[in-house]
């Protein structure tokens, strides 16, 4: 990669200047000054405090963002997720756009206050903590996760059917081994059987590995004592999940989703993969965001995909271990995979001649999807 290409990627992930500079030299082997730096993105007209986005195309977009989950978003979150879609604004712009859009909203979150506890983790991939999601199991939407203990980067975070299955869920953890190349020195999950499996290939994966470290490479423990994931759930939830469970409690309120098998997978269809893309978002968004300084000073701070990405910014390492592949196909071969249907094959078939005959288009915001379900549910109930 050019040097050039190198400078820019690391801007975009909003790195000082002087720590740009570091990981040319220590990555790339790239030697030049500050001062060279500054020029080279002058050059590139790459400024922070120049080219701001029009005022009215943030506002436009803020206020896209109130008429969903973004209804639930702070100014920082808010900030980021503007960052994330290449908008250029500062911080202080969004918190005034939000007090004077939302104003109600920014009140009830000024009355919040989120305590953690100390925690500490040596470097990425030391532990990674895991965890299914279940306020939205109820309506057939069960959400499983991971997250990195060091760098709070979302490891991986899938919507589907079930989170119960043992072979489904370590098929989350081996398709992200496999793509990352090795698997962390420590898992951290409940003792819940739908975890059998990754603690079994974890071990498996780890075991001829031999780094000094005389510690369990799968712990187990309470749900509500998984530090790092049970928080980021909170945050999940906040940002994002809030406004779905306020959506489909509303569904069950008028009578319009009895919890029934054809419901479930009716609501499955439509909704699914738009809550995978939100969900998705809210990841990415996290893993660009800022995580400010704790009173824990063992816990970094900074944005999670840089924390992930280039550890000897903070003085540690990767604790990845590596991997055979002779030893990865044999744990894929025991795994279940999420199928490319996000309901019952027969309902997912028959949502398929319903909206053919009907000329329907799937959906790719929360009420054309909620329009659709309605539509679905009445026809196919109305031909039973």
């Amino acid at each position: 990669m050019a040097i050039e290409q190198c400078i820019e990627f690391y801007f975009h992930l909003w790195l000082k200047y002087k720590d740009i500079v570091s990981v040319l030299y220590t990555r790339h082997g790239y030697v030049i000054s500050e001062r060279h730096l500054k020029r080279i993105l002058k050059s590139r007209r790459l400024f922070r405090r120049k080219g701001y986005t029009e005022i009215e195309e943030v506002i436009n977009f803020i206020h896209a963002q109130l008429q969903t989950s973004g209804q639930l978003h702070g100014y920082r979150w808010m900030y980021a997720k503007c960052r994330e879609n290449g908008l250029h604004v500062k911080k202080e712009i969004v918190c005034l756009i939000l007090l004077e859009l939302d104003p109600s909203g920014v009140k009830l979150r000024k009355a919040r206050r989120l305590h953690r506890r100390n925690y500490f983790a040596k470097g990425p991939n030391y532990i990674w903590h895991l965890d299914s999601y279940d306020k939205l199991k109820a309506f057939g939407i069960c959400i499983n996760g991971c997250i990195d203990g060091f760098s709070r980067k979302i490891i991986w975070l899938n919507a589907y059917t079930t989170s119960s299955d043992p072979k489904l869920v370590v098929g989350y953890y081996m398709k992200t081994v496999e793509s990352l190349g090795g698997c962390p020195r420590i898992v951290r999950g409940d003792p819940g059987t739908e975890n059998g499996h990754v603690r079994d290939f974890q071990r498996f994966l780890r075991r001829n590995i031999h780094d000094g470290m005389l510690i369990e490479s799968y712990v187990e423990g309470a749900s509500t004592a998984n530090q790092r994931i049970e928080s980021w759930w909170g945050f999940l939830r906040k940002e994002c999940m809030e406004f779905w469970i306020s959506l489909f409690g509303d569904l069950k309120d008028n009578g319009i989703y009895d919890g029934g098998f054809l419901d479930k997978s009716l609501l499955q269809f439509c909704f699914m993969g738009i809550i995978q893309d939100v969900s998705d978002e809210t990841a990415r968004v996290w893993d660009s965001h800022v995580i400010r300084p704790s009173k824990n000073d063992k816990v970094p701070s900074g944005w999670p995909s840089v924390m992930y990405l280039l550890p000897e910014l903070y003085r540690t390492y990767d604790y990845m271990s590596p991997i055979e592949s002779v030893e990865l196909q044999v744990c894929r071969s025991e795994c279940t995979f999420r199928l490319p249907v996000p309901c019952d094959p027969d309902v997912y078939d028959m949502c398929n001649i319903v909206m053919a005959e009907s000329h329907l288009d799937l959906p790719n915001e929360p009420y054309q999807a909620l329009d659709l379900y309605i539509r679905l549910r009445n026809e196919i109930n109305a031909s039973l």
